[in-house]
């Protein structure tokens, strides 16, 4: 497992990204620290692992935006 960043909970902190090989697939999973949210994105070990953590971002950023309107709405 390898992890970049730190958690810390401050608004504001880059997300975390954690790589996992399992197999023949690479798991990336994308943690924002503030809220806690993650998300995980999965695809072949031989791909470039940037273009799944470029995926997993903009997941974890869609996931984020959904939470945002499900509390201004309820």
């Amino acid at each position: 497992m390898e992890r970049q960043g730190h958690s810390g909970g401050q608004p504001g902190e880059p997300p975390i990204l954690e790589h996992r090989r399992i197999g023949m697939l690479l798991r990336v999973a994308a943690i924002d620290p503030a809220s806690g949210t993650e998300v995980v994105i999965q695809g072949p070990a031989a791909r470039d692992p940037s273009a799944l953590e470029r995926l997993a971002l903009r997941k974890l950023a869609w996931a984020l935006d959904r939470a945002a309107d499900r509390r201004r709405v309820g």
